[in-house]
């Protein structure tokens, strides 16, 4: 569980981050859970983003990945949302 304090200093490094996932109308499918794990391994830090065609808003798909992925939830904003998950063994970002 990160601290509201650790949560805004990693929304305001998240600001400048490109989008790297799309939630289309498949929803949150395994194939995109593996990809998200796989990412959050690489990066610790995402932003995806939820198309109007897709069956989920991005608040639960933020949650379903999140609880899926064991990741925090950084921010959602409108159809983009940001996940952490810290990598024990490289950190990337300080907290």
């Amino acid at each position: 569980m990160i601290t509201s304090k650790q949560r805004a200093a990693l929304r305001a490094q998240s600001n400048g981050m490109e989008t790297i996932f799309q939630i289309g109308k498949g929803g949150v499918s395994d194939t995109l859970i593996k990809q998200v794990n796989d990412a959050l391994k690489a990066r610790e830090m995402i932003k995806l983003r939820v198309l109007e065609n897709a069956p989920v808003f991005a608040r639960e798909a933020a949650q379903q990945l999140a609880q899926e992925c064991g990741a925090e939830i950084v921010q959602v904003i409108g159809s983009r949302f940001i996940l952490f998950k810290r990598n024990p063994q490289k950190p990337i970002y300080e907290l």
